[in-house]
C-alpha cells in the first residue's frame, strides 16, 4: 500500500510511464521499493543540477498477470539524456544560463561513454512533471485503470497494459488523428509515443503512474478520475465523425488536467 504526503508548492512533482521487461530478461538488479511508503523526494545538488533520485543501478519489480517484470531505473542515463533535451528543446539565453555549452558538452561526452559501456541500453522510464500528459492515456483501456489505496482511501492511479495491446492502440489513435485532418504536429507526437513503446518487446508490461502528481488532487478527485475512459471516448467519437462528442469528451478531461498542467507552465 502507499502513504500520501502532503504537497508543497516548492516541490516539483511527476507522472511517469514505464516499461516493465520480464524478468528472466534483466540481469539481476538491486530491488527499488516501488510499492510501500512514499516519501517526499531529497533533492541533491551535484555538476549537471537538481536529482531527486537515488543513482543507484536498481529496478522498479512489479507482477502483472501471474509473471514478475523489471523496470531498471538507469537514473544517470535518464538524468544526461533530460539535460541535453531541455537544452535542445527551449534555446535563447536563459537555457544557456542553466545548461551552459560546457556543462552540455561533458553531458554528452559521458552520456557517449554509458552507451559505450552498456550496447543497446536506453531509458525505459518517461517523466512529465506536474501532470499526465493525455497522450499517455491512449495506450490503455479504461478497464486497466487501478486505484491504489490505504485505509480505504484512493491516493494514487496506475494504469498497466501489455506493450502490443498499447502500440496497437497507439498506432489505431494516430490514424483517426490523421484522417479527420488533426496537425502534423499533434498526430507526430503520438506517433512518436508509438514508435518509443514499439521498440520494447510485446510481451513487455507498460505503466502509467500518477507518481506525486496524485498530491495535486484529492481522494474523492482521485477516486472520480477517469481520464483513459474520456481520452477513448473521444477518439472513438472521431473515429464516428461525431467531432461535437469528441470535443465534448476531450474537453472534460483537459479540464480535469488543466490546473496540473499549468503549474508546469509557471515553473
Amino acid at each position: 500500500m502507499v502513504t500520501g504526503v502532503g504537497y508543497d508548492e516548492r516541490m516539483a512533482v511527476a507522472s511517469y510511464l514505464r516499461v516493465y521487461l520480464p524478468a528472466e530478461r534483466v540481469e539481476d538488479l538491486l530491488e527499488h521499493v516501488a510499492e510501500g511508503k512514499r516519501v517526499a523526494p531529497v533533492l541533491t545538488r551535484g555538476e549537471f543540477g537538481l536529482w531527486s533520485e537515488s543513482s543507484r543501478d536498481d529496478a522498479f519489480v512489479i507482477e502483472f498477470e501471474g509473471r514478475r517484470y523489471v523496470c531498471p531505473r538507469h537514473a544517470r542515463l535518464r538524468m544526461l539524456e533530460g539535460l541535453l533535451a531541455f537544452r535542445n528543446a527551449y534555446g535563447g539565453s536563459p537555457v544557456e544560463t542553466l545548461v551552459p555549452e560546457g556543462t552540455a558538452a561533458r553531458a554528452a561526452d559521458e552520456l557517449e561513454h554509458i552507451r559505450h559501456r552498456l550496447p543497446g541500453v536506453r531509458s525505459q522510464i518517461l517523466t512529465s512533471p506536474f501532470y499526465v500528459p493525455l497522450r499517455w492515456f491512449a495506450a490503455f483501456d479504461p478497464g486497466e485503470r487501478m486505484l491504489v489505496q490505504e485505509d480505504g482511501e484512493v491516493v494514487s492511479i496506475l494504469h498497466r497494459t501489455l506493450v502490443r495491446r498499447a502500440s496497437r492502440r497507439l498506432r489505431r489513435v494516430a490514424e483517426v488523428l490523421e484522417a479527420v485532418g488533426f496537425e502534423d504536429p499533434v498526430v507526430e507526437q503520438i506517433e512518436d509515443l508509438a514508435r518509443w513503446v514499439g521498440a520494447f518487446p510485446g510481451e513487455a508490461v507498460l505503466e502509467l503512474d500518477y507518481g506525486s502528481v496524485a498530491m495535486l488532487f484529492t481522494a474523492a478527485e482521485l477516486a472520480v478520475d477517469e481520464t483513459a475512459a474520456e481520452v477513448a471516448a473521444s477518439i472513438d467519437a472521431l473515429e464516428e465523425d461525431d467531432f461535437e462528442q469528441a470535443g465534448e469528451r476531450y474537453a472534460v478531461a483537459a479540464s480535469r488536467w488543466a490546473h496540473a498542467q499549468s503549474l508546469g507552465h509557471v515553473n
